[in-house]
Formats: C-alpha cells, structure tokens, sequence
C-alpha cells in the first residue's frame, strides 16, 4: 500500500512537472494597429495613423519573452490638409506574461528602438528618431496553436526633432489587435 501511494504520488508530480512546462516557446502575431499621433509642436494637431503590426517571441520560461515588434502605419488627412505621410517602428525587448489561466494571458512589455518617418506629399522627405512602447494586453487562447490578442494598448514615444526649439518628444497611443500563432508547446 505504502509503495502504491509513493507511485501516485511521484506520477501525480511528474504530471504537474508537465503541465507547469506547457507554454509556447515562441509565438508571432501578426494584426492591426491604430495609433493616436500627438506631435509636441505648439499648435500642431493630433491625428490618426492606420496600418498593421507584426512581432516575434521567443519565450525561455513560462512568464518571460524576449519580444521584436515591427509595425507600418499610414495618414492621408492631418487638420483637413491632405498627406502621404508613413511611420514605421521597429522595437525589441522583455515582455512579462501571467499564464496562470489556460484560456487567458495577460502580459505587459517594454519595447525600445526605433521609428522612421516618411512624407511624399509635404515634400518634406524622412527623418528617423528613437521610439519606445510600454503597455500590455490580453491574448484569448482559440486553439493549442491559436489566440486572437483582444486588445494590445501601449504608450508609444517617438522622439522626432521638430521646428520649435527644445520640441522633439512625440507622446502617442497605439492599440493594437490581431491574431496569434504558438509554436513548440
């Protein structure tokens, strides 16, 4: 009797061992992002920029990823005024992440790198400038392999120089949804 419950007992833990292990190793997301531009010019207006985001995770442990970011956005209208004006980010680093429920994994990030800016119809050229994301969401599992990412909401600063002396630090919001794909559970 004895050796029977050391059996259930070590086959019970073995078990938990598992199921404690059973997180994707790496997963990659791929949707659509909004971002709410807010340029620190005095008088300059705020404006909507749509396009798509892409990012990459690898995951060591259960709670911790190493995250790259990548996103497009595009604005065809800034105060009534026509533009083709784009930005892009490509940002990297940690992410946490709470996987204490099967179905829902919050996780919060702080993303740093670099945004790059380009206007043809202002004729205005490009720049490129330092940019950082921290924020967080909420992925709801569809499958082994699948989750939609409910919602991703970042402070997204940028810190491109502007024409008002000592301006350059852009405070943005960018939010962000789409679908997600988990590898090597």
């Amino acid at each position: 009797m004895r050796k029977a419950s050391l059996l259930l007992g070590m086959v019970l833990l073995v078990s938990l061992t598992a199921a404690a292990q059973d997180y994707p190793k790496a997963d990659a997301f791929l949707g659509y992002s909004y971002v709410r531009a807010n340029p620190a010019t005095s008088g300059a207006p705020g404006f909507n920029l749509n396009g798509g985001s892409a990012s990459i995770a690898y995951n060591p442990s259960e709670s911790f990823g190493i995250v790259a970011d990548f996103g497009g956005y595009h604005v065809g209208q800034i105060a009534g005024t026509s533009v083709d004006a784009n930005l892009y980010t490509y940002l990297f680093g940690p992410r946490l992440s709470y996987r204490k429920h099967e179905w829902v994994t919050p996780f919060a990030q702080v993303l740093f790198g670099g945004a790059h800016a380009s206007s043809g119809a202002l004729g205005t050229g490009s720049a490129n400038a330092f940019a950082m994301a921290a924020g967080g969401g909420v992925d709801i599992k569809v499958s082994q392999h699948v989750a939609v990412r409910a919602g991703q909401v970042e402070y997204l600063m940028t810190r491109f120089q502007e024409s008002t002396p000592n301006r350059q630090t852009q405070n943005n919001l960018r939010f962000s949804t789409g679908i997600l794909f988990r590898f090597g559970r």
